[in-house]
């Protein structure tokens, strides 16, 4: 028992693993080709129900789609708009798998070709460069969410015996969702619907089970399967949680319209020939309420996705307050805007780097504003993506690169804020005091770039001669080795952030004097 749920420890988080790795090297290979044909292909939410239908019934896994699906979102890939539509085609593509286990008795081992497959992307990213070794990452992560799905559902064997005949509930209203909680409970055990699937047949054949019993367990299959994209999601950004939280409640609301038909389905299907048993009519029933709901959803795609924004907000980033999205219609407000945050954040971060470098030596607004300053910039980045001016507004599209320019350096200067250990050795350091001091006191204060500009060329032509002197001192055998580079990678560190914080103070400048 303990074994078993070690291994499901271990599939849960191999499969975290390859999504991450997967998302990652998505967003790496993401090139603007590559984003058109995406958007091609899910151009409208009918073409992602046929995109999402086709591609599940060829991997047979609606779970592998899905989380792939998410995945994609959450490398910029695919909007949240369309994927659901690919969310809305994997659920009908899935059902071909209830017609494999009926008609051919096949079920594919995903986890078993994940394996060399997972050789083959190891040596690709290994001995491969550039676009080939990210190829290859982006291959492991698919093949370890795989091999993660298969060792869960191993890990799991034996939970099928909870559908014991005699622990059923009785064939009443009450007994039948009963029956789609404990579906639902089983399929997020043992990852894979399809395993469900063929065992509610056998049970259905050997009349263990009736047909409506049998279909509310399907219907009870079909959501669990939303448990591992859910699970997914979990930790990644805004539009993963989205694409996640739209794949169960459209299953939800795919079950509430078929629940209430448990008892028509089988006498009509019966009566016209098309289920001429109670396992193909289980079978169409299956792949019928799943056309079904895709129909009914799908005209009110887009109410449906405003829907979920409003059930998963934005989580506020409260260096990036200012960026209202309602200013984005016009340029000038929402320049206004940007430039703004990016002026308080400045100015924070300023704070924070004096404290640090000055006599106290106080790092714990540092180490809070590395946190929330890297959430502002994205919020910034993000923000001024979404922004769209004509080609004639020269003022404002000056402005627009200043504030590329000023994101940049942000980047780079809480790069800078993360490296703490730098400050002690300046601040030992009795021939750096002074310019440390000097730092410490231009950003507390906020000076203007040409005072900048001159505290930055001092501090340079003095770690010139500092730099001298530590290489006699380390030849004469008063320091080591290793502190000649700790020293020089403190005085390098020194200069950059106040390179930063000059070109930061510049740009803002300019961009005041554009406005």
């Amino acid at each position: 028992m303990i074994v078993q749920i070690l291994n499901a420890l271990g599939g849960v988080g191999l499969f975290l693993l390859g999504m991450e790795l997967m998302t990652a090297a998505l967003r790496e290979l993401a090139g603007a080709d590559l984003r058109r044909r995406l958007a091609r292909v899910t151009a409208s939410p009918l073409r992602g129900v046929l995109t999402g239908a086709l591609a599940t019934a060829l991997i047979q896994s609606s779970t592998a789609v899905t989380l792939i699906t998410i995945g994609t979102v959450g490398a910029g890939l695919l909007s949240f708009a369309q994927a659901i539509g690919v969310l809305y085609g994997a659920n009908i593509g899935t059902t071909i798998t209830g017609w494999l286990v009926m008609v051919l008795g096949l079920k594919l081992q995903l986890g078993v070709i994940a394996l060399p497959v997972l050789f083959a992307a190891a040596l690709l990213s290994l001995l491969g460069q550039g676009r080939a070794a990210r190829a290859g990452r982006a291959l492991s992560g698919f093949a370890l969410l795989f091999i993660g799905l298969d060792m869960m559902q191993s890990a799991m064997t034996g939970a099928e015996t909870l559908l014991h005949p005699g622990l059923l509930p009785g064939d009443g209203w009450g007994g039948r969702l009963v029956l789609v909680a404990l579906g639902m409970g089983l399929v997020a055990l043992i990852q894979s619907s399809s395993a469900g699937m063929a065992l509610v047949l056998v049970l259905l054949g050997s009349g263990s089970v009736n047909f409506a019993q049998a279909a509310a367990l399907v219907i009870g299959f079909n959501m669990g399967t939303t448990v591992t994209g859910l699970l997914a999601s979990l930790g990644g950004a805004r539009a993963m949680r989205l694409t996640a939280l739209a794949n169960l409640l459209f299953n939800i609301g795919t079950a509430v319209l078929a629940f209430p038909l448990l008892d028509l389905v089988a006498p009509v299907l019966h009566g016209t020939g098309l289920g001429a048993d109670d396992q193909t009519a289980l079978v169409l029933f299956h792949t019928g309420f799943n056309v079904l709901g895709t129909l009914v959803f799908l005209p009110f795609t887009a109410r449906f996705a405003a829907l979920v924004e409003r059930l998963v907000p934005e989580r506020p980033v409260p260096l990036a307050q200012g960026l209202d999205p309602r200013l984005l219609a016009d340029e000038g407000a929402a320049l206004d805007a940007a430039q703004g945050v990016a002026d308080g954040l400045r100015g924070v971060l300023f704070a924070a780097l004096a404290k640090a470098l000055g006599p106290q030596g106080d790092l714990r607004a540092l180490a809070s504003v590395s946190v929330q300053g890297a959430e502002a910039v994205k919020a910034l980045e993000a923000y001024l993506s979404r922004l769209r001016m004509a080609p004639d507004r020269r003022a404002e599209q000056a402005r627009y690169v200043l504030l590329l320019h000023q994101i940049d350096h942000f980047q780079r200067l809480l790069e800078r804020c993360g490296q703490r250990d730098r400050i002690d050795i300046l601040r030992g350091e009795p021939l750096l005091r002074r310019d440390v001091a000097a730092l410490s006191s231009a950003l507390a204060r906020g000076v203007e770039a040409r005072r900048l500009t001159r505290l930055r060329a001092l501090i340079k032509t003095r770690a010139a001669r500092f730099r001298r002197g530590t290489l006699l001192r380390e030849h004469v055998g008063l320091i080591s080795v290793s502190e000649v580079f700790d020293r020089t990678d403190a005085l390098r560190w020194l200069g950059r952030v106040a390179e930063h914080a000059e070109r930061l103070t510049l740009h803002a400048e300019e961009a005041k004097s554009v406005a």
